[in-house]
């Protein structure tokens, strides 16, 4: 029998369900902050609900993730990789189509990716030290 409902199993989801939201949550925020340093500084487009949907989504995804990259581990080696796969991941793709325009508000977007994830690392990592989100142990 599939024992996809053990109770362990649901712990570990309903955990990764949390670090998710929280993430996403965070990731949003560090969005319009970035939103509006690049209104102010560089005059670029103002605030869009697609884009933040979208990094709401990716927020999500990066919480979900993160949790099971770092585990129970304080390597800071971990925890910068998993920001800056999934920023460049999402900057560069953002970028992509527009390799032949290349200017600076080009080139703040791979930075308002990364700078969205490091903040919703942070806020994840401060979220497990507070006990709110339990790390994953592993199949131990």
């Amino acid at each position: 029998m599939n024992h996809i409902f053990d109770t362990p199993k649901m712990a570990e989801r309903l955990e990764s369900l949390k670090a998710g939201i929280i993430s996403s949550v965070a990731s949003v925020f560090g969005f319009l902050l970035t939103n509006i340093i690049n209104t102010w500084l560089l005059h670029l487009q103002p605030f869009s609900w697609t884009s933040s949907i979208f990094i709401g989504f990716s927020g999500f995804l990066f919480g979900v993730t993160y949790r099971y990259i770092i585990r129970n581990d304080d390597n800071p080696h971990l925890k910068s990789g998993g920001v800056m796969a999934f920023g460049l991941v999402r900057g560069l793709a953002q970028i992509d189509g527009s390799l032949k325009n290349i200017d600076i508000s080009t080139i703040a977007l791979p930075t308002e990716s990364i700078l969205c994830f490091a903040i919703a690392a942070t806020i994840l990592d401060f979220s497990i030290q507070q006990n709110w989100i339990q790390p994953f142990l592993g199949n131990d």
